[in-house]
């Protein structure tokens, strides 16, 4: 299954662009490994490496990272560049499960 297929799932996606040289990405890392076990069977979590897949950070205008981005049917529904916490990424996608 290839990025764009996982993406327009009915199943919201929450796509965590990051790269390795980034520390707030390894400052964040744990937060989206707990988010995927809290909502497994709800949610599926991508991590994109945007220096391994530069066409897709270049298609979502990736300009800071780690920038997180909730798909939904193919359709970006929240889009957050920074750390953020457990709470305010489970409120985001609340609306979409």
């Amino acid at each position: 299954m290839n990025f764009q297929q996982i993406i327009n799932s009915k199943q919201p996606v929450l796509v965590d662009f990051f790269a390795d040289w980034c520390g707030p990405c390894h400052m964040i890392a744990p937060t989206i490994k707990q988010f995927g076990k809290e909502l497994e069977g709800q949610v599926k979590v991508l991590k994109v490496d945007v220096d391994k897949n530069q066409k897709a950070a270049m298609k979502y205008r990736i300009q800071s990272i780690p920038t997180l981005i909730i798909f939904k049917e193919g359709k970006i529904v929240w889009r957050h560049s920074g750390v953020v916490d457990l709470p305010k990424l489970k409120s985001a996608i609340k609306p979409h499960l």
